[in-house]
C-alpha cells in the first residue's frame, strides 16, 4: 500500500507540465496530508518506479 512520508536530503530542480485537473487533485491530497506538493509528487513517482512491471 502507498503510504505518505516526509523527508529527502538532496534535490535537483526540474520543470514538468501537468494537466490542471491533475495538479488540483495532487494539491488537495498534499494539503489533506500536511505535505508540500513537491513531497507528494516525489513519493508518487518513487512508488510508480518501485512498482513498475518489467517487460519480459
Amino acid at each position: 500500500m502507498f503510504k505518505l512520508q516526509k523527508g529527502y536530503n538532496e534535490y535537483v530542480t526540474k520543470t514538468f507540465r501537468l494537466p490542471k485537473e491533475f495538479v488540483e487533485q495532487l494539491e488537495a491530497l498534499a494539503f489533506e496530508n500536511n505535505l508540500s506538493l513537491n513531497q507528494l509528487v516525489m513519493q508518487c513517482l518513487k512508488y510508480a518506479i518501485d512498482n513498475m512491471e518489467e517487460d519480459k
